[in-house]
């Protein structure tokens, strides 16, 4: 079949694109062969938003189509030089993904200070095709990957004890956004000065994300009322399935099983609105030794593959 690529034009695109991911998502059986459709919201809401990576991200997405008009895959990066593919599994080949290849490394490479350019593709474990055609490609394979962890929620989700004098609740109004933002600076920076923190405003774009709800980010609220721990789950209701992003505990509260205890609640909610899955990604020794104990010790592997070359 003839695939015709174009560029992202409009927000409608953006829409297409969501229900693109989810079909996707449904025919691979709720795995995670493509991104989440919330992965996508909290890129575009958050990642993108604050970092500023893409001053209008209809510069770098791509779209593939059917005569039809048919979504077939989705070319997008995450930061600048980190390429996702996106591709149906009923129209993939290796013609399209060798196109996509192709096409990413001579729009979507990253430039550095030193005029080389650099590109990462992820590929999954299983993927042996993508793999041997981008080894073909010189590309290495990275080292850190992303573990992948999904629970089913056919069976209770257990009961997490919550240490004393701590609460674990929803969040609150708008007026908690700055606790909540304090929290997660000292959960992801806990070796910089409190002086580099910017604020938190930044958080008023997740807002924005249309799967954001409030009843589903948790935190687990410390005797002296400040917010020790925190877990946000988007749940997609077409696909029943919800997505953890981000996770954190502020350091002087750790190993308390805070953690566990602020996703946990978060699955239970999850499964009384219908949900059937819940699914979390990692890359570091903690995210994982937590994840693997409250979500599941199984996981697949999302590696990196990397090319660099001289322009």
């Amino acid at each position: 079949m003839k695939l015709t690529m174009r560029k992202y034009r409009e927000e409608a695109d953006y829409w297409r694109i969501r229900a693109f991911l989810r079909e996707v998502f449904l025919r691979n059986e709720r795995r995670e062969r493509s991104w989440h459709v919330a992965r996508l919201d909290y890129w575009r809401c958050h990642v993108n938003a604050n970092a500023g990576f893409f001053s209008d991200i209809g510069d770098v997405i791509f779209l593939w189509e059917t005569p039809t008009g048919q979504l077939a895959a989705v070319l997008n990066p995450e930061s600048p030089g980190d390429v996702y593919l996106q591709i149906h599994p009923d129209l993939g080949t290796p013609e399209l993904e060798t196109e996509m290849i192709a096409f990413a490394e001579d729009h979507l490479a990253h430039t550095g200070a030193d005029g080389r350019r650099k590109i990462t593709i992820w590929a999954n474990e299983h993927a042996r095709a993508r793999q041997e055609l981008l080894s073909s490609r010189c590309y290495s394979k990275g080292e850190w990957p992303e573990y992948a962890r999904c629970r089913w929620l056919d069976a209770p989700v257990p009961e997490v004890p919550v240490p004393d004098g701590y609460t674990v609740r929803a969040m609150g109004s708008i007026d908690e956004l700055p606790a909540r933002s304090w929290a997660s600076w000292r959960a992801f920076h806990p070796d910089e000065p409190d002086e580099a923190y910017q604020g938190w405003e930044w958080a008023l774009n997740l807002l924005c994300a249309p799967l954001y709800r409030r009843d589903l980010d948790i935190v687990a609220v410390a005797p002296d009322g400040t917010i020790a721990a925190f877990s946000t789950l988007w749940y997609d209701d077409v696909t029943r399935s919800g997505y953890f992003e981000p996770v954190g505990t502020v350091s002087e509260h750790q190993r308390r099983g805070l953690g566990k205890a602020v996703m946990s609640e978060a699955m239970r909610r999850l499964k009384c609105m219908g949900g059937v899955v819940a699914s979390v990604g990692g890359f570091s020794t903690a995210a994982n030794a937590l994840y693997s104990s409250v979500v599941s010790p199984e996981y697949e592997l999302y590696e990196s593959w990397s090319k660099t070359w001289v322009s």
